[in-house]
């Protein structure tokens, strides 16, 4: 009785959904949620099995409220001939459709570790094309040589 007046529907169900002409992406957005996407000309380094896969001074990091700092970084920066693509896509509704890259170092294949929004919605276009590690599953990040702490997060065990 007390929700008798709404309605609800199931997000897995739905093929699209509109918010005027911009798709949304599994959830309707919370209005007080930001994502903040600022450009940075500290040197990011990314450590995976002991080796540097990735070396930059022009990133962007993204804040996003309730999740860690992320750093995306250009594709150009990494070390490509260790990234292979992955059929693996995942959805945002505050960023959009990101794809992934598998990372293989000298030690392992690293599955899903790296992503990329090829078009993301219009507040996060800053990313545009740049890739991300996932912080929790790579050795370390450092940040202008300061070694960034790992946040505890759904990927932190991995969820691939």
């Amino acid at each position: 009785p007390p929700i008798a007046d709404y309605m609800s529907f199931y997000w897995p169900k739905m093929t699209h959904w509109y918010e005027e002409d911009e798709e949304i992406f599994v959830h309707a957005r919370d209005p007080f949620r930001r994502v903040d996407c600022l450009p940075s000309s500290r040197r990011v380094q990314v450590i995976l099995d002991g080796e540097q896969v990735a070396d930059s001074r022009r990133g962007v990091f993204l804040f996003e409220t309730g999740h860690p700092v992320r750093h995306y970084l250009p594709i150009s920066d990494t070390r490509l001939d260790m990234f292979a693509p992955s059929r693996y896509i995942s959805r945002c509704p505050y960023k959009g459709i990101s794809i992934y890259y598998h990372v293989t170092t000298g030690k392992k294949r690293h599955e899903n570790l790296v992503w990329y929004y090829p078009e993301p919605v219009h507040e996060a276009e800053r990313i545009k094309g740049l890739v991300c590690f996932h912080h929790e599953l790579v050795d370390k990040i450092l940040v202008d040589g300061v070694e960034i702490p790992k946040e505890a997060t759904a990927a932190s065990d991995g969820y691939f």
